[in-house]
């Protein structure tokens, strides 16, 4: 997996000038969403409580406008206004599909980091 496997699903672009093209900045912001985003896919369910999965789709729509996932970030926003709808289930579905796209997107841009590390010569 590399970068070539990106779905585009995340503007690395927006983030590594948001993180002031600091690669460590980067990835220690990815790590944190793939983290995160253990904790909330296990929320997303709309068999749960309305509230705790609009908790953890408004968190997850937040972060996703942080790191450049701005079709994750519309579907987190189309599920929170279908919750006053009662057509919640296909939108935590969309919310779940937009993830685990987002989910793969930094795989394939850490793999294409770590390829790179490998092909480049040590720093002196």
């Amino acid at each position: 997996m590399a970068r070539r496997d990106l779905t585009g699903a995340i503007d690395f672009a927006y983030l590594e000038t948001y993180a002031g093209h600091d690669q460590a900045i980067v990835d220690e912001v990815l790590g944190l969403f793939r983290e995160q985003a253990a904790m909330w896919a296990r929320l997303l369910d709309p068999n749960l409580d309305s509230g705790v999965w609009r908790d953890a789709v408004h968190t997850l729509k937040g972060s996703a406008r942080g790191i450049g996932a701005s079709t994750l970030a519309s579907a987190c926003e189309a599920a929170e206004q279908a919750a006053t709808a009662g057509s919640e289930g296909r939108q935590i579905g969309a919310v779940q599909d937009a993830l685990d796209a987002v989910l793969s997107d930094i795989a394939a841009y850490r793999h294409e980091q770590a390829l790179r590390s490998l092909s480049s010569p040590p720093a002196r």
